[in-house]
């Protein structure tokens, strides 16, 4: 242990991994900080963990003094190896692909930048390393608004590769903002045939980057951690094969576990911006000194205990890329020759976010509206091309019901699909490219409850 006076020379920073105690010049005077040295903020800073989960960087110029308490060891070598304190722990491996729970404050522009390693992600938090035996791969370093199908054929073929190595969990770093729509991909790729994987693919994210003081991107992987450790093994019935671990609320201590399949992000930047859709949490997960608990809600406590056993899947349904489909918000503005448009680019289904209980702008009760007469044959010639067209709820919540309006039997006559759906927006709209990925009857299959997508009970 040496006690270094400032200033220095970089040559007298502890190295990054090291637990050092800082005694840093404010304006309120001297503030002492201590945790684990990372890898600096911006140029000339020391950034620190705190035992407290959160990160603090100061100015070399403002360091009094610093104490070296020597290494902690990291709770990974390199990417893919082991190196956890006890063997006997589950084996959970997190798949890297990018966003901000991987990002870091670009201080010369103020900007977040995706630019940070798995070993990074998993060394800044060594409480990880009770939890379970941690190793990492990389797919990739994007924002999740870059994520395409065939992103989500990788991180399928990462985690069939995680569990054929004999891991008991995947936990998947991912952009906040289309990470429900992975979640609902991964959830189809190893459920919509039947399967269930034999144990919890987990995506996390987080709302501010790690190097940030109100970052909850600890908490989030902690909790991700330890569900992909130590959750119950997926049915596979209940969008549980691929679940999301988020904030519950704005306050630290708890988080939820969501169904893959019944989340949304609804909100750009709050912690807990992402809320279930027509359901309830699968579980929570408090954090406290103890460490990690898990408390599953009462529905899904029973679909454990009632569900029959579905096989392990053996492989990867992964989705088509080359696929196409067309999206519009029914209103005002949707007219029949932009859809026309659309689908001479060659798409291979259309999806329209209908109002209230799915409706679409095809009646002309005034004899003054001819567009909406033109979408109506222009639907009508969808159907006689065999172009699926389905409509999903712009409300988010509640299903779609075209029994309820004349205007709604009139579209299922026609042969629109999505009555009686109600599984989120992003949820249907990736089902959809999927079944056509499989060569499935895409009437059948949009209408049957393949893993967990379609509700009987609705958060009301």
């Amino acid at each position: 242990m040496e006690c270094v006076p400032y200033p220095h020379g970089m040559e007298d920073l502890p190295e990054i991994g090291h637990r050092a105690t800082v005694l840093v010049n404010t304006h309120q005077g001297e503030t002492r900080h201590e945790g684990r040295v990372l890898p600096p903020a911006a140029p000339r800073h020391l950034t620190l963990k705190l035992d407290n989960g959160y990160n603090v960087s100061v100015r070399h110029e403002d360091v009094v003094s610093v104490e070296d308490h020597g290494r902690v060891e990291p709770t990974t070598t390199a990417s893919g190896e082991t190196a956890t304190p006890d063997a006997g722990l589950p084996r959970v491996r997190i798949v890297h692909t990018g966003g901000t729970i991987a990002s870091k404050v670009d201080y010369a522009s103020g900007a977040v930048v995706a630019r940070s390693e798995p070993e990074e992600l998993i060394a800044s938090i060594p409480e990880l390393a009770q939890l379970a035996a941690l190793d990492a791969v990389k797919v990739g370093n994007m924002f999740s608004d870059d994520i395409r199908p065939q992103h989500w054929n990788l991180m399928a073929e990462a985690v069939a590769a995680a569990f054929e190595d004999g891991c008991r969990g995947v936990v998947i770093a991912h952009g906040t903002d289309t990470l429900h729509y992975t979640s609902a991909a991964l959830n189809f790729i190893f459920g919509g045939q039947g399967d269930r994987l034999p144990g919890p693919i987990v995506l996390v994210g987080s709302q501010r980057s790690s190097d940030r003081g109100s970052t909850d991107a600890t908490e989030n992987l902690l909790a991700a951690v330890h569900w992909a450790a130590w959750g119950p093994t997926p049915t596979g019935h209940a969008g549980d094969n691929a679940v999301v671990v988020m904030h519950e609320g704005q306050s630290d201590g708890t988080l939820s576990v969501h169904s893959g399949l019944g989340v949304r992000k609804l909100h750009s930047s709050r912690r807990d911006a992402f809320q279930p859709v027509n359901a309830e949490p699968l579980a929570t997960v408090a954090l406290s000194p103890g460490g990690p608990e898990h408390r599953l809600s009462p529905d899904y406590e029973a679909v454990q205990g009632a569900a029959n056993p579905r096989p392990v899947a053996t492989k990867v349904h992964g989705f088509e890329p080359g696929q196409r489909i067309g999206h519009f918000v029914a209103g005002p503005w949707l007219h029949g020759e932009h859809v026309e448009a659309v689908i001479a680019s060659g798409v291979q289904g259309l999806v329209i976010h209908g109002t209230g209980l799915g409706h679409l702008p095809i009646e002309d009760a005034m004899g003054d509206a001819p567009e909406n007469t033109v979408l109506w044959r222009t639907l009508t010639r969808c159907m006689n091309r065999q172009l699926p067209v389905v409509v999903v709820n712009q409300c988010i919540h509640g299903p779609v019901d075209m029994n309820v309006y004349a205007k709604g039997r009139q579209q299922r006559s026609l042969g629109v699909l999505g009555h009686g759906m109600n599984a989120t927006p992003e949820a249907i709209s990736v089902k959809l490219h999927w079944v056509l990925s499989q060569a499935m009857d895409v009437a059948e299959a949009m209408e049957k409850n393949l893993c967990g997508e379609h509700r009987e009970n609705l958060r009301r």
